[in-house]
């Protein structure tokens, strides 16, 4: 079993930059591909980005390609998201994800809130 906790979420105005951060603990010896994923109000939950178990590859929508980076340091059992030149759609809980082939384990989410 993985738990997951989301920390870095706030308020901040559009044009602004957050990072988040994802710190895993439990069986936390197998490394996951881990990923970013959001839900709005009313709306599907939608992938952010994703980075693979080396570090090596990274994966975003073309929805956020330019704005948003995933990092890993696996010393620190933790995945960042930084998300630049945010903008008030990209209010959301932000969720970190880690799996295999799939996303097994969640976290409980981070609300981030953008103002106009």
């Amino acid at each position: 079993q993985v738990h997951l906790a989301e920390s870095g979420g706030g308020l901040v105005r559009a044009g602004g930059s957050l990072r988040l951060s994802c710190t895993a603990s439990g069986r936390t010896g197998s490394t996951y591909n881990m990923g970013w994923f959001r839900q709005a109000p009313g709306k599907e939950r939608q992938f952010v980005g994703g980075i693979n178990r080396s570090g090596r590859a990274t994966y975003y929508p073309d929805s956020v390609k330019e704005r948003a980076t995933v990092s890993r340091d696996d010393a620190k059992n933790a995945v960042y998201l930084l998300m630049n030149n945010l903008e008030p759609e990209d209010t959301a809980v932000y969720y970190c994800a880690a799996g295999g082939t799939t996303y097994e384990y969640w976290g409980q989410g981070t609300q981030v809130t953008v103002s106009s």
